[in-house]
């Protein structure tokens, strides 16, 4: 078990176990498209502690994107698209109901698709 996942009570430690994924764009995507899914579940079901621990996560990997977008040790184009990713899970912790269509205009953009070249810088 991950060292994240230690704090988070049964059941939702093994519904939340190894779900924060974001090594590639696809995967921090992924992510937050089941943070949402597992958040909207536990609204519906009253479950506050579900839609917390689902935060939590997005704040854990929000910070750990923030952490390697800091770290001069990783080349620049990949503290860029971390940068990019910690950016992806504040606007899901900021605004979750307009992620996805948020998500899908910004892939759009120039900027964004400069991010997944292999350095497109």
């Amino acid at each position: 078990m991950t060292h994240h996942n230690a704090e988070i009570e049964s059941p939702y430690r093994e519904v939340l176990k190894d779900i924060l994924a974001f090594s590639t764009f696809a995967e921090a995507e992924e992510t937050l498209r089941k943070l949402q899914i597992l958040c909207e579940q536990y609204q519906l079901a009253g479950d506050k502690k579900g839609v917390e621990y689902c935060r939590r996560i997005a704040v854990l990997g929000r910070r750990r994107a923030e952490i390697i977008s800091c770290n001069k040790r990783v080349r620049l184009q990949k503290r860029l698209q971390k940068k990019e990713i910690a950016n992806w899970f504040r606007v899901w912790l900021e605004t979750p109901a307009l992620f996805k269509d948020w998500l899908s205009l910004r892939m759009r953009t120039e900027e964004f698709k400069k991010l997944r070249e292999p350095d497109g810088l």
